[in-house]
Order: C-alpha cells, then structure tokens, then sequence
C-alpha cells in the first residue's frame, strides 16, 4: 500500500513516517508540506492512501480532497488533524477516516487497515460467514445473522440471532477482512452495516445505535459518530 503524507508541521510528517515504518505492507512514496504539493505529489506518484492535514498553507485539507474526489483516478483519503469540529464536513468529501493529532498506532493502524480493505477485492467466503468456537468444535455463523461484535479482555464476542459464540479474531481483523460490511461504533464493538438503524441521544449527551433485530443498543463514541451519521446519511 502506497502512502503519501501531507502536513505542514515537519514534526507530524515526522511522526507519521516513523508510525508508518513499523507496518511491512506500507511504501511512504513522499512527504508533503502544503496542499498544492499534495495535489501534485498524488498525480506524480499515484498513492493508494493520503494522510491528510486540513489546516495548511494555500489549499486546505478539504479542499484537497474535494479536488481529488472529482478524478477518476484518487486515493484514499485520512484526515490527521487536531481539530475535532472538521469530522463531519471530512466524512462529506469521502474520507476513510479522521484521525486525531497526536495520532496514535493503534488509531493510524485501524485507518490503513480499513483502506486496504477498500483497495483489496472482497473475500467472499470470509464475508459470508464467521468462524467461531463452540466448546472443541468450531461453527460457522452467516454474516446475515451477526447483530454486534464486541471485544472482550481476550475474545471477541459474536452476538447473533441464535445467542452468542466466542471467536479468535480481533475487531481490528475482523475490520480489515468485511471491509465497509461493518461499521465501528466504540473502539470495542463493530457493527454489520444493514443491522444501522438510526440514533438515539440520551439526556446526559450519550448516543447510542439503533439495531434491527435485536434490543442492544452499543453506545456510539465521540470519535465514530461523524463517520456513523454519514453513513446513515448516505445509505438513505
């Protein structure tokens, strides 16, 4: 996977590359400072993922990205920024996901690997079903009856229609592997996509998820919500 980093602020650029040097299935193709070099830099060297700056000299991230949304051939965008209030107009010019400064692994991991999930071709076996544990035995369990999947201390737990069963996987490769299948709710719990619902906003500010099929409604953190209302938004 191909990675192009754009921020003005040499430190982040700095940060990033040593954050990208620990994955073996990452190339840093180039390190940009403005967003007319990044737009340069994605014609140039055709990167498969851009992380993206939305505060810089000239062009600012967004209009980065909607640039690049109008062309035929573009990479996949994620927002680094420390600015928190730019999540929803981010996720409106088709970003992966928005990620936070300073950016931690465990955050810029899910993102990469969320993109390539998006550049690597559907695993249709995978996608169909899951395998989970029951007692020595393992079962199989279709993608169409999985209500949530929810990370434990040691496992992470399937919740479907017909109870519940431990699988081996992490959310984060469970993420990697379904693709835009699931939706993350909480660093701790994945959704299948057509199980969203809507939205519900409790008194103290808490969002939690609407589910079809089932009662449990997972809370929706600070960080997801952006990305879970644009896809409500989008799937309408």
């Amino acid at each position: 996977m191909r990675v192009l980093v754009a921020d003005d602020e040499p430190l982040a650029r700095a940060r990033l590359a040593s954050l990208l040097a620990r994955r073996s299935d990452v190339e840093l193709v180039g390190s940009v400072a403005d967003g007319d070099a990044a737009l340069a830099a994605c014609a140039s060297e055709r990167p498969d993922v851009l992380l993206l700056d939305i505060e810089m000299p000239g062009l600012s991230g967004t209009a980065v990205a909607a640039k690049l949304a109008a062309m035929p051939s573009r990479p996949l965008v994620v927002f680094c920024t420390a600015y928190e209030q730019h999540a929803l107009s981010a996720f409106d010019v088709g970003a992966v996901d928005y990620l936070l400064k300073p950016v931690r692994a465990e955050r810029l991991d899910e993102a990469l690997d969320r993109a390539a999930a998006r550049l690597t071709p559907t695993q249709p076996a995978r996608g169909a079903w899951l395998r989970a544990r029951s007692g020595n035995d393992e079962v199989r369990i279709p993608l169409a009856d999985v209500l949530l999947l929810v990370a434990g201390e040691k496992y992470v737990t399937i919740e479907h229609v017909g109870g519940s069963r431990l699988i081996d996987d992490s959310l984060r490769q469970l993420e990697a592997a379904l693709g835009d299948r699931v939706i993350r709710l909480h660093r701790n719990c994945l959704v299948p996509r057509e199980r969203l619902t809507g939205l519900r906003t409790l008194a103290d500010g808490r969002v939690l998820a609407r589910l079809a099929g089932t009662e449990s409604a997972p809370e929706v953190s600070r960080r997801n919500l952006p990305a879970v209302r644009q896809l409500l938004r989008s799937d309408n």
